[in-house]
């Protein structure tokens, strides 16, 4: 296969197929290490490591090829011999080694690069493995890997083990793909490719299955792939080679007769001619169970398809558009007075479609966090390994679905915060029992919707935060912003969040030089996240992370200051009124409060905040919006509420990013009367009252 061949559509599906793959067979190692044993997962395991084999050696990438073949070759050695005494964390660590390997190489090619990773270390490792099940002290020079061996590598089930027929055996197949699975001219090639370490292609139909690429796969849609091929495998094992391809719905698979091979002296007719011929009764109820099958993933995936994040990120920017584009309709200035009934229902319809519209783009780009979630059993697992402890990781409503790009910026501080819990929070095994603790730590990590936002926690039961360490530590870095005495515990606790803040004394490879939960929520609050902490001594340590459910369109509260607008998001509004003198009142720095139901809240005039001119100087005169963010309070005095709408969030230009501090501005948006409200951050707001 040449390198004209590896086209963007091709490398994209195999990182995307062979991404799924590594992550789903790193569960799998876990789950057996779990379970102390892999007798329940050694054919789904070898399923995996033979299709990341084959398809990585269709695109040529041999390292990966190879490590997947050395692999593939253990777990066909433990599934066909079941040996009795197997060390199974040496096991893991093998494959979770190859698996590092391979997610290393797909990095890679993912930036462009070339996958050159040399990988002969660990085939030795893991053939010294295998010979030791096997009862072999040494490997034989002659087996030594060798990438540039791999091509002449047979395929695994050509070892002593496998029946073999006496001589070469000519078979006809006919393969059809579940619908929509896409690209089926290259999973054909990739058949063929498998096939011929096993076997001798005679021919195919259709031939041409590269260069005519439409025609080549609506006709294997239409008509299945046909291959006539022969080799000295016998029936079975060939048909389990075939039964290894991805997105496979059908498959016949018979020994030529006669009549194929009259059939074959003539390669004009082969396109012209029909293939199949009268079946045995045996044959006949193959084929009869393999359409059954057919039919059964048929109704299971129907209406499924792959959606490339580009295309949805550019259709939510269009119904985005047609959000803006509603609003200047129907709110445009020049319908001001006008009585036009039916165009105001006309509009409620528009607005109701647009709604539903928007609902569903927004479905497409949901995507649950299971997938994050799962991850951090592999850190878990290292973790615990490397420092001697001992850790059970609970794992709590994945299914809570949040929108993919969001997914991609809460991984690492998850991450993060999952390694502190382990490095800093949960004891080792002597020090939980000395306490009184059972000898494992427990770890939660759960997800739960909440309105419009999703709360992330990480839970554990160690030791805790020591407020007197935290506040030394604060007050000999000099980070102390306030007297220490009016600090509440949550306030104390955020410090460990300030940069350069760390507690551990000894610096390790995980943590201890000062850098990372800063990090965690700088890029939390980069999604407009927020990062709470909650501690008992002794007893565990709770971090919330805060985040909401989409970044593209919110629901505002378009408010007027001046001559300029803003935008205030409805989730965190509890109520507006216009004040009373009578319940105005100041504190001993002069600061304005306003009295409401026997509580005291500060008042932030917008207008001082930003710096706009105004005529509403007098409070009573305008409005006070009541906001409550992360349960801190404050009224913001604006001069008009010009209503709620659905937003588009634009983010601001960069020349005014690095002109002003905009830590209080989430971005802007264009009003359906073609001015731009800025959109106010209120966490960003929060920290100047």
């Amino acid at each position: 296969m040449s390198e004209s061949f590896i086209n963007e559509s091709m490398l994209d599906m195999y990182i995307f197929e062979t991404t799924q793959l590594i992550e789903q067979l790193e569960q799998l190692v876990i789950d057996g290490e779990k379970e102390n044993g892999f007798s329940n997962s050694i054919d789904e395991i070898f399923r995996i490591m033979h299709t990341v084999k084959g398809s990585s050696a269709m695109m040529l990438f041999n390292n990966i090829s190879g490590l997947s073949h050395s692999v593939e070759d253990l777990f066909y050695y433990l599934r066909e011999n079941k040996p009795e005494e197997v060390d199974n964390n040496i096991l893991s660590d093998i494959v979770l080694d190859s698996i590092d390997f391979i997610k290393g190489e797909i990095s890679k090619i993912q930036q462009g690069n070339t996958p050159d990773g040399d990988c002969t270390n660990k085939i030795t490792s893991i053939k010294e493995f295998l010979n030791k099940l096997k009862g072999i002290e040494t490997i034989d020079s002659d087996t030594a890997p060798n990438e540039n061996k791999f091509e002449q590598q047979k395929f695994f089930i050509t070892s002593a083990k496998s029946k073999r027929d006496a001589s070469n055996q000519k078979y006809k197949a006919k393969i059809q793909f579940s619908e929509d699975c896409g690209m089926e001219n290259i999973r054909c090639f990739g058949i063929l490719h498998k096939l011929s370490e096993v076997a001798e292609i005679i021919c195919s139909s259709p031939e041409n299955i590269i260069d005519d690429d439409e025609k080549a796969c609506e006709e294997i849609r239409k008509n299945g792939f046909k291959i006539y091929f022969s080799s000295d495998l016998n029936l079975e094992d060939v048909k389990t080679i075939l039964n290894e391809t991805v997105f496979l719905s059908a498959l016949d698979i018979s020994l030529m007769g006669e009549d194929d091979d009259a059939f074959l002296d003539n390669k004009e007719v082969i396109e012209e001619v029909a293939i199949e011929k009268e079946c045995s009764k045996k044959e006949e109820e193959k084929k009869n169970i393999a359409e059954e099958k057919k039919n059964e993933k048929t109704s299971s995936n129907h209406g499924f398809i792959s959606l490339s994040v580009a295309k949805a990120d550019r259709l939510m920017d269009l119904i985005g558009e047609l959000v803006i584009s509603e609003s200047m309709v129907t709110q445009n200035p020049d319908l001001i007075g006008l009585e036009i009934d039916n165009f105001q229902k006309s509009a409620r319809q528009l607005r109701k479609i647009i709604a539903e519209m928007q609902d569903t783009v927004m479905s497409i780009r949901m995507v649950p966090l299971s997938a994050t979630f799962q991850k951090m059993n592999r850190i878990v697992r290292d973790m615990s390994k490397k420092m001697d402890k001992e850790v059970k990781l609970t794992i709590i409503g994945e299914e809570t679905e949040v929108d993919k790009n969001i997914i991609e910026h809460i991984s690492d501080p998850l991450m993060h915060l999952v390694r502190n819990s382990i490095d800093h929070g949960i004891e080792t095994v002597e020090e939980r029992i000395d306490k009184g603790k059972q000898q494992v730590g427990n770890l939660v990590l759960e997800a739960k919707n909440a309105g419009s936002d999703v709360l992330i926690i990480v839970k554990d039961d160690g030791r805790g935060l020591n407020e007197e360490k935290i506040l030394e530590k604060a007050r000999n870095n000099g980070l102390l912003t306030k007297d220490e005495s009016e600090m509440s515990k949550k306030e104390i606790f955020s410090l460990i969040f300030l940069p350069g803040f760390s507690t551990k004394e000894a610096v390790s490879e995980f943590s201890g030089r000062g850098v990372g939960m800063d990090v965690v929520v700088k890029n939390i609050e980069k999604i407009g996240g927020t990062v709470s902490i909650d501690s008992v001594l002794e007893f565990g340590t709770s971090i919330t992370i805060k985040i909401p459910l989409t970044l593209a369109i919110i629901d505002g509260m378009n408010v007027r200051v001046g001559n300029s607008r803003y935008t205030l998001p409805t989730s965190s509004i509890k109520e507006f009124f216009r004040p009373k003198e009578s319940d105005i009142i100041k504190d001993p720095d002069n600061n304005e409060m306003i009295m409401v139901r026997g509580q005291c809240y500060p008042i932030l005039r917008l207008n001082e905040h930003f710096s706009i001119r105004t005529d509403t100087d007098k409070l009573p005169d305008g409005i006070l919006i009541m906001i409550e963010q992360d349960e801190k309070w404050v009224c913001i005095l604006v001069d008009e509420l010009l209503g709620q709408q659905q937003v588009v969030v634009k983010a601001l230009p960069n020349y005014i990013k690095n002109i002003r501090n905009i830590k209080d501005l989430a971005g802007c948006t264009l009003l359906g009367d073609g001015n731009i409200s800025l959109i106010i951050d209120m966490d960003g707001l929060m920290t100047t009252v």
